[in-house]
């Protein structure tokens, strides 16, 4: 893959003008339950959600996979990671949580955020 800091940076401007004016969606369906488990575990809600969407920096750049969705083969699915303190819902206290986080930036600049939820294993970052 041949990604510059500046082709992401790009990328994510696009993606937090969508977020500042709510032309986004975190998928919660029911396919998705990892990311359904995220606001069940922690106090999040989605303006929480969107805070840490609009954090995202070209730094927690991962990788880019193309969509295995068949009706939808030439999308491109962004991958990034982030570490957010979160409070736990249920227990004490705050946790340093490692999100993976997948974003799909459809053509009228819609932003759909496949995943949002804890990683399940270390995510490797294509700039550090």
């Amino acid at each position: 893959m041949n990604i510059t800091v500046e082709d992401i940076a790009a990328y994510l401007a696009d993606v937090s003008e969508a977020v500042k004016s709510d032309r986004f969606q975190i998928e919660l369906n029911d396919k998705r339950q990892d990311n359904r488990k995220l606001f069940f575990d922690y106090v999040i809600d989605e303006s929480g959600a969107k805070e840490i969407l609009l954090q995202l920096d070209p730094l927690d750049f991962s990788d880019i996979k193309n969509n295995d969705n068949p009706r939808f083969p030439d999308e491109r699915l962004y991958v990034f990671g982030k570490e957010v303190s979160l409070v736990k819902r249920f227990g004490t206290g705050e946790k340093l949580v490692s999100l993976y986080i997948k974003i799909n930036k459809l053509q009228d600049n819609y932003v759909i955020v496949v995943s949002f939820h804890e990683g399940r294993y270390p995510i490797k970052y294509y700039f550090k």
